[in-house]
């Protein structure tokens, strides 16, 4: 780890993180608070997976729904008006709706193969992204002045990184730049995520093979045929699945870095609130026996 007490911590002129965990338990909200302090750079991950790395396919894919529409499709084609994403760190829709849902067309879903391949692009575009890291630390205090930088990930890290293996790539690379900050939820949060996610389910990434075994599971529980799937019946039954899925690939990425709770991070109001809870977890994980 870049801090490996709370004395570096404290003592580093250049504080540098990356907050991960599931969508919903701290991590924007921790970077918002950061960046509204005035010496903190937010990297989002998410802002910049649908700006540079999937922004003309969520731009293609509009223009193309447009070009359904005799009135738009003679606009596109004499370049008379113009189609893009507004995406911003706190409208992240583009992303997900491009995403989308699998199942049938008529209830807004998308047939199963077409899903996977967008799934294999947003799998791409965030490994790149992450891998990007580093070049907006050095981007954000030379060319902006920040001394410190957060780098606020997706729910999905763990999907694409194996933290049991000690050459895993993507982490070892973060880590050398980073102090990776799992923030982890209890059983209390994961319900209220889980209410949260049935009262408006949304797109998600998933692991490929988490995919084909959940799609598969739905379509013989529910004796249906690709087809005839609910797109939001099927993301919400598979939406706690993905949870338990993901909580022992989180932890298995705890110990390259420090782990605090979803309680917390509710306690943090500034950033020397901040600073004393890292120091606090970093104090933690040197007293805990490995």
């Amino acid at each position: 780890m870049i801090y490996e007490t709370a004395q570096d911590w404290q003592n580093a002129t250049h504080k540098r993180v990356l907050f991960y965990g599931m969508s919903g338990l701290g991590k924007t909200y921790l970077s918002n608070m950061l960046r509204e302090g005035g010496d903190w750079f937010h990297y989002s991950i998410d802002y910049r997976i649908g700006t540079r790395y999937m922004g003309e396919l969520i731009a293609d894919n509009a223009k193309a729904h447009a070009m359904q529409v005799p009135f738009l499709r003679d606009l596109l084609l004499t370049d008379s008006i113009y189609i893009g994403s507004n995406i911003t760190f706190d409208n992240l829709a583009p992303v997900s709706t491009y995403l989308g849902k699998p199942g049938d067309p008529a209830r807004g879903g998308m047939p199963i193969d077409e899903y996977r391949r967008r799934q294999e692009q947003f799998r791409q575009a965030e490994i790149a992204a992450l891998m990007d890291t580093a070049h907006f630390i050095s981007r954000a205090d030379a060319l902006y002045g920040y001394p410190h930088f957060i780098c606020d990930t997706g729910g999905s890290i763990c999907e694409w990184v194996d933290g049991n293996d000690p050459h895993d790539p993507l982490l070892c690379e973060l880590s050398k730049h980073c102090l990776l900050i799992y923030i982890e939820g209890n059983e209390a949060h994961t319900k209220e995520l889980i209410r949260r996610f049935d009262r408006a389910p949304k797109p998600m990434a998933y692991q490929p093979e988490f995919l084909d075994r959940a799609w598969d599971e739905y379509l013989s529980e529910n004796n249906l045929q690709a087809g005839d799937v609910d797109p939001n019946s099927f993301i919400r039954w598979t939406y706690a699945r993905a949870l338990a899925h993901r909580e022992p690939r989180y932890r298995a990425m705890a110990p390259w870095g420090i782990t605090i709770s979803a309680d917390e991070v509710a306690t943090v109001k500034t950033p020397a609130d901040f600073d004393h809870l890292i120091a606090t977890a970093l104090e933690r994980r040197a007293d805990t026996p490995i």
